[in-house]
């Protein structure tokens, strides 16, 4: 099989080989109409496909994009992945996809290899315990977005949900529900500050409406081992909550599974409220309440991000919240 080069296309289409490389790079916005016509011509009639390789070399891109994620099957992971994808398309840049599974020894391999790969930049959900690695490639000049969860609040450029809006709104309307006892089930996150701006939400809540917390009423669960205490023993405790509420979809899913086995009904023995939708959420038999995210949107703004500092528009540190919004559904109700 012959392979068909630059100056081939260059040769039918009756222009020189720099002029067809402007129009392969998208530099084409002066170019006559009918030359661009005869290039896209000659291209589709020759079957030409451009060496991204020998570009890379010549032009310093790969146009490639790598992006990193904790769990690619994932709900929040799948719809942030669509918008960056579909926003690299739109703007010419491929994308390649590793996933961790939660393993930071994973995660350094995929920032290595990617590295390797001479991406032009990267896209990641990131663990938290590979930052030192992740600063040696920003100083390498490597532009480096982040996305998801903020860890030690030194990202250099992160896009968000606005967690302790988000957690304000729901513990809020749970509150002028009535409930005083709201059950917060939460993983650690003493070392993770997206997990404790939730918590502050929670707290800021109660505070607003002159409401202490209980600390029993903070629960946690781990994605190992599941929750430290069960709900149906918090709900057999002497002064049970009368309602949860809880911080993550896998959370949610564990709670409901807990509550059905324990024959405990919602909301008519205790309210509950998730953060993250669920799939198909709103067709379950009882639809349950979410503070909703917007992961398509983050993951566009994710990528907008990092295609600003690739082409110099953006060079400061940037930090963008991303609104949620309270969805409610029937899950809650007055205790």
């Amino acid at each position: 099989m012959v392979k068909i080069k630059l100056i081939d296309v260059a040769e039918k289409a009756g222009v020189s080989k720099s002029t067809v490389s402007q129009y392969l790079n998208g530099r084409f916005d002066y170019m006559a109409e009918k030359t661009k016509q005869r290039i896209m011509q000659a291209i589709e009639e020759l079957d030409y496909v451009p060496n991204p390789i020998a570009r890379s070399l010549k032009t310093a891109k790969t146009k490639t994009i790598g992006v990193i994620v904790r769990d690619v099957t994932g709900s929040y992971t799948g719809k942030a992945i669509r918008g960056i994808d579909d926003f690299c398309k739109k703007n010419g840049y491929n994308v390649l996809i590793y996933n961790t599974d939660f393993d930071p020894t994973i995660e350094a391999q995929s920032l290595q290899a990617l590295r390797q790969l001479n991406v032009d930049g990267i896209i990641i959900a990131s663990s938290g315990k590979n930052a030192e690695l992740i600063c040696k490639f920003i100083d390498k000049g490597l532009p480096v977005v982040q996305f998801q969860l903020e860890h030690d609040g030194t990202e250099k450029h992160i896009i968000l949900s606005d967690y302790r809006q988000g957690a304000f709104d729901a513990t809020d309307y749970l509150i002028t529900l009535g409930h005083k006892r709201i059950c917060f089930i939460t993983q650690h996150f003493d070392s993770v500050k997206s997990r404790n701006e939730r918590y502050q939400g929670y707290l800021e809540a109660h505070l607003k409406h002159g409401m202490s917390v209980d600390n029993q009423l903070i629960q946690y669960w781990h994605r190992e081992t599941g929750f430290e205490l069960s709900p149906t023993e918090v709900l057999s405790q002497l002064h049970p909550p009368s309602a949860f509420f809880t911080q993550h979809l896998a959370i949610t899913t564990a709670l409901l599974e807990n509550l059905e086995h324990g024959n405990i009904t919602i909301p008519d023995d205790v309210s509950v409220i998730s953060f993250d939708d669920i799939p198909m959420a709103k067709f379950f038999k009882v639809p349950i309440t979410v503070i909703k995210q917007e992961p398509y949107e983050i993951g566009t703004e994710s990528a907008s991000a990092l295609l600003n500092l690739l082409n110099e528009k953006q060079t400061s540190a940037k930090k963008v919240m991303v609104p949620c919004s309270l969805i409610k559904r029937s899950s809650c109700k007055a205790p």
